[in-house]
């Protein structure tokens, strides 16, 4: 059976390795937000934003317009928390690699 280079094995199933770094980016941030001290107005909607990122992440086929829905979401949310800059710039470079939306 001949595979696409970009894809890798998981658990029998090809993967797509965009999906891999948004599961991977999502994780991380998530991780970042759930060990950040400070309480701020919008923290809820971004971890809903983010687990609905890693939900998508997790079928395997995430909707690109959704993804980028969701990114807008939670960087208002989380976006003036320079703690979380990298890990919102690594979610938002996962989804980039998905392209643009069809318009």
């Amino acid at each position: 059976m001949l595979r696409s280079v970009e894809q890798r094995r998981v658990n029998g199933e090809d993967e797509d390795p965009r999906v891999a770094e948004l599961r991977s980016a999502v994780s991380r941030l998530r991780r970042e937000l759930a060990a950040h001290p400070a309480e701020f107005t919008d923290r809820g909607i971004a971890e809903d934003e983010l687990a609905a990122l890693a939900a998508m992440a997790r079928d395997g086929a995430p909707e690109v317009p959704r993804m980028r829905r969701s990114l807008l979401l939670v960087a208002g949310a989380i976006g003036s928390v320079s703690a979380l800059a990298a890990g919102l710039a690594g979610v938002r470079g996962a989804v980039e690699m998905f392209g643009e939306p069809a318009r």
